[in-house]
């Protein structure tokens, strides 16, 4: 029996630094390895990275999209990384029709290219860069119901062997990644991550109620500590969207020296 729908929500890390061998990236590159594993080479792959927003879901179009290295201050061979995967103007075209067909205003972006949230994962992932990609931008909006609403839309690709991946942070408070960790600190790391691993796998929570949590995140222990600003945490809300279930493995690792976590969905036909 085959996966009818697959996703992940991914930990991306600190910019290039996980393919410069950094220390406190080591953790994130071998889950990356070991997830890969489990999703199998899938047909494609639709990247909803936290680096891209627009004010309506945009979709890549290029055939070649180009690297966009959306960071600054890094050694020099941080802006010679390659990943030279295609992309896939057929299935672009296909996301932004069943987003229409959801009442989901998108639109299609010949120009752009892939950022960091995705050819940093995907580099370690899937080394060859012979999948074609895809990449999806967040709503500035920045609206978490509207994010799910957009994973739940793309239910309607029929290419059963596709991967969603959702590139964000489960932790990204920017402040707290530059400042020693204390227990204060550590606490509240620790009560969001509690309750982001309850909300995504426990199969006592149903659906309404796992939707509604992910919804109102910020009612969550420490949400604002822990994401000051949502974008790295939307990723994930439309990989559930996607999925529509609870997560089937989940990942508890350190990246940055803080707690974090990776999310499977693999949902069978």
């Amino acid at each position: 029996m085959r996966n009818h729908r697959q996703a992940l929500f991914l930990s991306h890390g600190g910019g290039p630094l996980p393919l410069l061998g950094d220390d406190a990236h080591e953790e994130m590159v071998g889950c990356l390895k070991s997830i890969t594993a489990m999703t199998g080479r899938p047909s494609a792959i639709i990247v909803v990275s936290a680096h891209w927003e627009e004010n309506r879901p945009a979709i890549t179009y290029g055939n070649n999209p180009p690297l966009i290295y959306d960071y600054r201050g890094f050694p020099e061979e941080a802006y010679k990384i390659t990943y030279p995967c295609p992309g896939q103007p057929l299935l672009a075209h296909r996301i932004a029709t069943i987003l229409a067909e959801a009442g989901i205003d998108a639109r299609l972006d010949e120009t752009r290219g892939f950022d960091h949230g995705l050819f940093v994962p995907l580099k370690i992932m899937y080394p060859d860069a012979d999948i074609p990609c895809v990449q999806i931008s967040l709503v500035n909006s920045l609206d978490a119901a509207e994010h799910v609403r957009i994973g739940r839309a793309l239910q309607g690709l029929d290419d059963h062997s596709l991967l969603v991946i959702g590139s964000g942070f489960s932790f990204h408070n920017m402040k707290a990644f530059f400042t020693p960790e204390d227990a204060a600190a550590k606490a509240k790391n620790e009560s969001f991550e509690a309750w982001l691993l309850n909300t995504c796998c426990s199969t006592e929570l149903g659906e309404q109620e796992r939707m509604q949590r992910l919804v109102n995140w910020e009612a969550a222990p420490f949400a604002r500590y822990c994401h000051p600003r949502e974008e790295h945490l939307l990723p994930l809300h439309v990989c559930y969207g996607f999925s529509g279930s609870a997560a089937t493995k989940s990942f508890e690792l350190r990246i940055l020296d803080r707690k974090s976590s990776m999310y499977l969905w693999q949902i069978e036909s």
